[in-house]
């Protein structure tokens, strides 16, 4: 009688690779087929048994491991095709996830892993292990797409549970901020400037970061909406006098090009990279925070929900700023009173 084929244990295997699981129903025995040979006993552990029939191939050192997939994905359009911004948090992703999976083999990844590396590795930083295992389940869904896994194992595995933020900068806080950052020397008065822009326009730092003057005139700012997935769309600003006054002041620092950046990193003449900005807008927040001229840190990004909900407050709806109005909503309008006329 022939022995019955254990697919759960032979999920994962390599070519030519057999799993004969014992009677007790808990141990499972590994061996290999050479073409032309004799079957050779690989022992009960899975993953090493893989390793030993790569190294018998004389296949690469990482043959089968997540970390040839990082590699192959690399080379992928769908990681090609992503921002410089989402490739750079994915490389960083990455460099956490290699010292626990790197070397991994692909098949013998469980949920259990996935699990504990959410619960237990990054309990100190559940929002970002979300983000890390999202990478690794587009590395896991280029496995399946290889014949390498028949699934998933991200997708078996609840992600830790996210809260939206709820900080809300007020005017009567966000005024005195700027007042005090204008003194504070040209960079930070670039700085502030590009705060104001993102608490009156709503905008991303993506977007209008490396904003140039052609793109600007007396009536409309245009933009290009970031984060579309391949649909391309503009945004038409119209000018404020509060935002016009923002841009009197870029004009009027030292270096103005009406062909060149409008926020210009004073010393360069040139917009801010993205890792300058966060290491100078951090030093200027721990400055006002030791200074008392704000009471709590606020993110670069509340502005932009800052915008949305005076908008609402003033307009009464919400703007168009997310392919997705519903994350407007739930994400950036973060209004503590709620009003309504009674009958």
């Amino acid at each position: 009688m022939t022995r019955p084929r254990d697919r759960a244990s032979a999920l994962g295997l390599l070519p030519l690779m057999e799993a004969r699981p014992h009677k007790d129903g808990k141990t499972v025995t590994y061996r290999y087929h050479p073409r032309g040979g004799k079957p050779i006993n690989l022992g009960t552990d899975k993953t090493k048994a893989i390793r030993q029939v790569l190294d018998m191939n004389s296949k690469a050192p990482d043959t089968g491991t997540m970390g040839q997939l990082w590699r192959i994905y690399k080379a992928s359009h769908a990681y090609l095709d992503l921002g410089d911004t989402t490739r750079r948090d994915y490389a960083d992703y990455w460099g956490r996830l290699s010292k626990v999976f790197e070397r991994g083999i692909v098949g013998a990844i469980k949920p259990a892993d996935i699990a504990r590396y959410l619960r237990m590795y990054r309990a100190d930083a559940p929002v970002v292990a979300n983000r890390e295992v999202a990478l690794l389940s587009n590395l896991c869904n280029l496995a399946v797409e290889r014949g390498e896994i028949d699934r998933n194992p991200c997708k078996e595995v609840r992600r830790n549970k996210e809260q939206s933020r709820t900080r809300l900068v007020e005017h009567h806080e966000l005024e005195p901020f700027v007042a005090w950052a204008l003194q504070q020397g040209p960079s930070a008065v670039v700085l502030v400037s590009m705060a104001q822009f993102a608490a009156l326009a709503g905008s991303r730092r993506i977007e209008f970061r490396t904003l140039h003057w052609p793109q600007v005139d007396e009536e409309i700012v245009r933009l290009m909406r970031a984060k579309q997935r391949g649909r391309e769309r503009r945004e038409l600003i119209e000018m404020g006098d509060a935002l016009r006054a923002v841009f009197d002041r870029m004009r009027a620092l030292p270096g103005y090009n009406p062909l060149g950046a409008v926020f210009r990193a004073p010393k360069t003449g040139n917009p801010y990279s993205e890792s300058g900005f966060k290491t100078m807008w951090g030093r200027l927040m721990t400055k006002a925070l030791a200074e008392k001229v704000v009471a709590e840190r606020f993110t670069f990004h509340d502005l932009r929900a800052h915008y949305a909900t005076y908008y609402k407050l003033r307009f009464k709806e919400l703007p168009d700023m997310h392919a997705d109005p519903g994350t407007t909503a739930r994400v950036y309008e973060r209004s503590r009173e709620a009003r309504r006329k009674s009958l």
